[in-house]
């Protein structure tokens, strides 16, 4: 069974379940996922939330970037989310892993990252998501 990482804002709750629906009728073991923490406790339990989702990073097959447009930007990504994307591709290229890092949609130029997610894409390090039929 394929292996999943989902990344992407907490805050987007219902896409989170969306894509939590499409992998799971795919068959994908889910490792982790973007939680919704909540906000009296954040302090408290966000470093481990953080510390797992870096480590099940390192044991996924794919770390998938939901990039759902966000406060009106399209594709919106974050700098978390950018970072748990550097994350794994850091991992494919120093530590030759085996793990698809795919993104559900091109950013807008407004996300601040864009120039590298459009590099990476050309190299071929990430990759769009594709529907499978």
């Amino acid at each position: 069974m394929k292996k999943v990482v989902i990344a992407g804002s907490a805050k987007l709750q219902k896409e989170v379940n969306k894509w939590l629906k499409i992998f799971e009728s795919k068959d994908y073991e889910i490792l982790d996922y973007p939680r919704a923490i909540e906000e009296s406790k954040f302090m408290e339990l966000y470093p481990n939330i953080h510390t797992e989702f870096l480590e099940n990073i390192t044991k996924t097959d794919m770390l998938f970037l939901m990039n759902e447009d966000k406060n009106g930007i399209i594709g919106y990504i974050g700098y978390e989310a950018y970072a748990e994307l550097l994350f794994g591709l850091s991992q494919k290229l120093i530590y030759n892993k085996d793990i698809e890092l795919i993104i559900f949609k091109i950013p807008s130029h407004d996300v601040g990252c864009y120039e590298e997610i459009d590099l990476w894409l050309k190299l071929g390090w990430i990759k769009l998501y594709r529907e499978e039929k």
